[in-house]
């Protein structure tokens, strides 16, 4: 029985794979890029050990990232070994830490029936404390702090660690609120969803007898995905491995695209530092893409400096060429992609092998109502609907109420939107106001802080008078104070709902490009006929719009990857270092090895974004990729004329320093601060900020 099953495995993999399974003593890394097998590698060692090696289940230890990786790798182990798979301690590093901390308890002076708290409890504790010491939460934004302690935990600082390295004011207030928090928390026997990895490593740091216990249960250790380890999961693993050694990692430092969460792709590339006497084993046959995608895959990662040096091939046909379309404009762009889908849906391709992938949520939008017109079943990613994320319907909500008072449901919508310390009591108060007097919540309100929300309204009726619909928005995200909360956030989530707000003033220019000057109520009209068309649910067989952040571990027959331009991929946060750049050329790399059997690559010469016209330039990553793979399309609309003409306003010959004061003609006066190719980064006044331009740009004049 045991040899048929070893048997059964084994033959199924190619002799890299085998080497990666038999190579059971001592530390191993596997460099497993794309489509090369890791999964399969990992849960056939895993068999390996117990069938072959006779090592008990209970002496395994597997992590991995995700619930649903720990579950599928669980089941597959199962499936392959019986009820014996059972055993093994198979998790993500969150519900490891999690065990440790039950079975340690009271070492870590809790009580055995410790709680744990969740973003939103730890957001209501900190609210509570900065209220108590006298913090002003406009000031300084308590997502703010609860995300730099967030960070700390991530990195082992303690509180008191943690205020060595604090030199600004904002740091010192997170440190007063670090060490109340952390006081409270222990009152309450309570631990945030962090401390399931801090309070493992410093248990394990400090007490040795029970770090030792771990090590003598855990001989054999496996870990997935460990590019993406940050620094806690990294020392815990070092730790976990010291005594036996025998630690698997297994990852792709070509595919790490994390940082933004802590994830170090350095702890993949000190693998053989950290384990003198490591073998490494390169998985670079992959199984899923044909030879021209690879090929450009390879042609564009090997610009990365920081990587360890491999080349994926595969024995799969050559493949059609890869097509790059270059449209007059986003909404060009989303046509054309519109057009290949209908071509592949005519031709049988299921639906559901179809992905359209972008830089930023923003960029889904034009996609969604092509393809709602077009009656094209679809579903978004992670994330939502453009027109139903919250920070859409909260500014909808805010234009309904200015367009009419009467609007109780968007009026208490937007009532503590953002916060504004209108609580519930004050709005049932005036609900029973309105009711007795027989007015709208609007017209009942006559004091408290409602009424400042009343008067920010009523300044926006007036200002609608004499401002266009995208000025109408902008003068709504600063009165209500929307804007403001999401840039004092600083987390990625917040950037990305401002990214989608300031893309909304792209749907009210066009909207006013088309049809001249426009009441607020033909808009509101018009978005309701895109926005409440019934999205297509409980449907598998749809085509798949998603970041590429979102689309790591997957794959698709047909890819699409739109807004190929400087500034949008590679985005302009992350051009301004070495490192932020290599990031995104990871990035690029994960996207176009999502792609099994052709693969379309897209620009647009000018695209309206966040309510701007901007002509970027192409991406890099399309010039690095030979041009004997790709096809180029660039069919001239009937737009193209016009911004041909528009194209001829940038001057290549124009030169610039870093420090030359130039005038723009929408944002005044400012400083060029950064000069990268063809990319000026300008820093302006408030509230403009900081800009990235096309040099030469006739927009710009030096003075």
């Amino acid at each position: 029985m045991i040899s048929m099953v070893k048997s059964m495995n084994l033959e199924a993999l190619n002799e890299k794979q085998k080497e990666a399974v038999t190579t059971t003593e001592g530390p191993l890394l596997v460099l497993a890029g794309a489509g090369s097998g890791k999964t399969r590698v990992l849960t056939t060692r895993i068999v390996y050990l117990i069938e072959e090696l006779g090592i008990d289940p209970y002496h395994i230890l597997a992590i991995t990232f995700t619930n649903k990786a720990a579950k599928e790798m669980k089941e597959r182990i199962v499936k392959m070994l019986g009820p014996i798979g059972y055993g093994m301690q198979i998790s993500t590093f969150h519900s490891f830490g999690l065990l440790i901390v039950k079975e340690n308890y009271q070492a870590l002076g809790f009580k055995e029936n410790f709680t744990i708290l969740d973003a939103d409890d730890s957001l209501t504790i900190i609210k509570k404390i900065m209220k108590d010491m006298g913090i002003d939460i406009k000031e300084y934004n308590p997502k703010a702090i609860r995300n730099q302690i967030s960070g700390a935990k991530n990195q082992l600082l303690t509180a008191e660690q943690y205020e060595r390295y604090a030199n600004t004011d904002f740091e010192d207030k997170v440190v007063s609120v670090y060490h109340k928090y952390q006081d409270r928390l222990r009152t309450n026997n309570s631990l945030d969803f962090d401390d399931l990895l801090m309070l493992p490593n410093l248990l394990l740091k400090t007490r040795t007898d029970i770090l030792e216990r771990y090590q003598e249960r855990f001989h054999y250790i496996l870990v997935d995905e460990y590019q993406d380890t940050n620094e806690s999961q990294y020392q815990l693993v070092k730790m976990l491995g010291k005594k036996h050694q025998n630690v698997c990692v297994v990852g792709d430092s070509d595919q790490s695209i994390y940082a933004w969460r802590g994830a170090n792709y350095r702890n993949i590339l000190n693998f053989e530092k950290d384990y003198p006497t490591a073998k490494t084993i390169l998985l670079e046959e992959n199984y899923r893409s044909t030879k021209t995608i690879l090929n450009a895959a390879n042609d564009v990662i090997k610009h990365n400096r920081e990587r360890k040096d491999k080349n994926l091939w595969t024995e799969n046909e050559e493949g059609v060429k890869i097509k790059y379309h270059k449209a007059a404009d986003e909404k060009e762009e989303a046509y054309y992609v519109m057009n290949e889908i209908k071509k592949l849906i005519e031709q049988d391709v299921p639906k559901q092998e179809i992905a359209v992938l972008y830089r930023t949520n923003a960029q889904s939008r034009n996609m969604e109502e092509v393809l709602l017109r077009e009656n094209i079943p679809y579903k978004v990613v992670g994330s939502f609907y453009f027109y139903n994320r919250k920070e859409i319907k909260d500014l909808i909500a805010y234009l309904k109420l200015i367009y009419n008072q009467d609007d109780d449901v968007n009026l208490l919508r937007i009532i503590n939107t953002p916060k504004r310390g209108i609580g519930i009591k004050t709005i049932e108060t005036l609900q029973r106001k309105a009711d007795i007097e027989g007015k709208s919540l609007f017209d009942a309100i006559e004091v408290g802080k409602e009424m400042e929300f009343k008067r920010t309204i009523e300044k926006l009726i007036a200002l609608k008078e004499n401002s266009s619909l995208t000025e109408l928005v902008d003068h709504v995200l600063d009165l209500s104070g929307m804007r403001k909360e999401l840039e004092t956030e600083h987390t990625i989530e917040a950037d990305v709902r401002l990214e989608n707000l300031e893309e909304f003033k792209s749907i009210t220019r066009n909207f006013e490009e088309q049809n001249g000057i426009v009441s607020l109520e033909e808009f509101l009209m018009e978005i309701s006929l895109v926005s409440d068309i019934e999205e297509h649910k409980n449907n598998t067989d749809v085509v798949t719009l998603m970041t590429i952040h979102s689309a790591k571990g997957l794959e698709f027959d047909y890819v699409f990857i739109i807004g190929l331009e400087e500034g949008i991929f590679p985005h302009n946060n992350s051009m301004l270092d070495s490192e932020g750049l290599e990031e995104e050329r990871r990035l690029c790399y994960v996207a176009i090895t999502r792609a099994r059997k052709a693969l379309w690559l897209l620009n647009a010469r000018k695209r309206t974004l966040f309510g701007m016209d901007n002509y970027n330039p192409t991406s890099r990553f399309i010039d690095e990729i030979d041009e004997k793979y790709l096809e180029k399309d660039q069919v001239e609309t009937e737009k193209t004329p016009i911004l041909t003409k528009k194209e001829n306003m940038v001057d290549p010959n124009a030169e610039y320093t870093i420090g030359d004061a130039i005038v723009h003609d929408t944002f005044g006066r400012g400083v060029v601060v950064g000069i990268e190719k063809s990319i000026l980064t300008i820093a302006f006044p408030h509230p403009h900020g900081i800009k990235k331009l096309i040099k030469g740009h006739k927009s710009i004049r030096k003075v």
